[in-house]
């Protein structure tokens, strides 16, 4: 171990943090500073103040990065309608960069030499985190314990906490919790009986929404507002980023909006079980598409579709600070430059309908043009003869080749 004099840990005041601090207070006798960020996950962030001070913690960040979070990282990625493996909607994926690059910043201005965090060595996190702060400061270093301690089960962390002192909230025995992790975008489950891919999850392990057997029996009907791709406006009241995605995970929960439950594959190889509640995202990305089919070009809406599954696994796997997710970020972005309007969503046991979409600026939607009634000449339908024989021509050489 090469000696480190100062470490920036991410912090959230857990049972896994709280043991990684005084771990590095031993093992590398080294300075630590914790940084603990707000992101939405709906629970009290300063207690973690407190329990920092109580293991002789003198640099102590805690931040409200809620805005933030919401408009520099979850909001361009929607704009990209980003979907990974067809269904998993990345909420855990697009926190870690927010994150790293805190942590980096962070140790820049307390002259630490490295950072830490509590992902384990079988996890996407570590990799998320490790590619962000490399980065973004080439000559960090990364302690990752999971890497290299072997307290490799809850309950030797248990037994650790206890030899030590450090105080554990909601300690449950033998038995391991759910794994858990929450943002405004999402909260996610994994472990337990979710490691058996065949076991229904229990109806108590959901926390942000109803099941949709028991959601009202009448919709609920919202107006997206949006202004170059992003949702400015619910129902004709303004709101921020962060507040647009509380009040659509609020709505979205009373409504049984947002579980899933799959298997996806992980970036270090395996596979994973994971169950995830994302009220807000599930509303917002068929709204957006909505949105998109009344004021995109054909053409630039299908190499957006093209491109989106190398952009969702850029942020999968990690690469949210690379060149090439900045490249597409830019094209994506260009192309939200018409994407103003309102959309309509019925939100109804489970399903988001949309319902309504209209933009008076740069809807490319001709009502003369599609009509089945009389064009008035604004279309001539003959034109589609030549068209077809010309896209017919090599099929028809092709076939009589094989006749």
């Amino acid at each position: 171990m090469s000696k480190i004099n100062k470490v920036v840990l991410a912090y959230s005041g857990g049972l896994d943090t709280s043991v990684i601090l005084k771990w590095l207070q031993d093992v590398y006798d080294c300075e630590v500073v914790t940084f603990t960020a707000d992101i939405g996950q709906g629970e009290e962030v300063e207690p973690a103040r407190e329990k920092a001070k109580a293991m002789g913690i003198k640099d102590i960040y805690i931040e409200d990065l809620r805005e933030e979070f919401a408009r520099d990282y979850v909001f361009p990625m929607f704009r990209a309608n980003t979907i990974y493996e067809g269904e998993y909607l990345l909420g855990t994926s697009i926190a870690r960069p927010l994150i790293a690059k805190r942590l980096i910043e962070i140790a820049r201005e307390t002259g630490a030499e490295a950072i830490s965090h509590g992902a384990t060595g079988k996890g996407n996190d570590q990799v998320r985190f490790e590619l962000g702060a490399y980065a973004l400061n080439p000559d960090i270093k990364v302690i990752a314990p999971w890497r290299e301690w072997d307290l490799n089960s809850r309950q030797k962390l248990l037994d650790y906490a206890e030899k030590h002192s450090i105080p554990v909230e909601m300690k449950r025995g033998k038995k391991s919790p759910y794994s858990m992790d929450a943002n405004l975008l999402h909260i996610s489950y994994e472990g337990d009986i979710l490691e058996d891919p065949w076991t229904e999850p229990e109806d108590s392990m959901w926390r942000w929404s109803v099941s949709p057997e028991d959601a009202p029996d009448t919709p609920t009907y919202v107006e997206l507002t949006y202004v170059k791709g992003d949702i400015t406006a619910i129902d004709g009241v303004e709101m921020s980023p962060a507040t647009v995605m509380a009040h659509l995970n609020k709505v979205g929960g009373e409504n049984g909006i947002g579980r899933l439950d799959i298997v996806e594959n992980r970036y270090v190889g395996m596979k994973s079980r994971g169950c995830y509640e994302t009220p807000a995202g599930t509303i917002m990305l068929p709204a957006h598409r909505a949105i998109e089919s009344l004021t995109l070009d054909r053409e630039v809406a299908h190499l957006k579709d093209e491109l989106m599954p190398k952009y969702a696994s850029l942020v999968y796997n990690g690469y949210w600070w690379s060149p090439e997710r900045e490249m597409l970020q830019a094209m994506i972005d260009k192309s939200q430059t018409t994407v103003n309007g309102k959309v309509r969503v019925k939100l109804y046991k489970g399903n988001v309908t949309v319902v309504g979409r209209a933009s008076e600026t740069d809807s490319l939607f001709d009502e003369s043009i599609a009509t089945f009634e009389d064009d008035a000449g604004a279309y001539n339908q003959k034109d589609a003869e030549g068209f077809i024989k010309l896209n017919a021509l090599r099929l028809k050489i092709a076939g009589k080749k094989k006749k």
